[in-house]
């Protein structure tokens, strides 16, 4: 099992290793996915995740989500090929936390380091972009 700190990580690069590794059979726990990065305008993100979240109905979808911890695993989805049953079960062995839990406080994590947010002027934190789209942070 591979627990991997989201902290200052660029989230499509961090999604993209992570869907690798879930495709090569390994099991993925994410802590910290709200201090996640996504790189570029802060206004063209905000609008970007806004119009996301604004299409379809509530009845019929497709549901975007709010919480930091859930977009990191919709967009680490949008990696793997749900349609086939390796994907899905692929999709099933991660798991996405916000914060630390206490069962993994004091365990090493492993960092990506291709995937850190390094020289990067404008980037927006998935806590900032949650909390733009109507999300109830503490």
């Amino acid at each position: 099992m591979k627990i991997i700190d989201a902290s200052n990580m660029v989230l499509g690069r961090l999604a993209s290793k992570i869907a690798k590794d879930l495709l090569n059979g390994e099991e993925i726990v994410v802590v910290n996915a709200e201090k996640a990065v996504i790189v570029g305008n802060k206004d063209y993100i905000f609008e970007k995740y806004a119009e996301r979240r604004n299409i379809g109905s509530v009845r019929k979808g497709p549901y975007y989500p709010r919480m930091p911890d859930r977009i990191l695993r919709r967009t680490v989805r949008g990696m793997l090929p749900m349609k086939k049953p390796h994907g899905k079960e692929a999709y099933k062995r991660l798991r996405v936390y916000m914060g630390v839990p206490p069962e993994y406080r004091n365990r090493d994590f492993e960092i990506y380091e291709d995937a850190k947010n390094t020289k990067l002027k404008g980037y927006v934190t998935l806590r900032d972009l949650s909390v733009y789209l109507g999300a109830n942070l503490r």
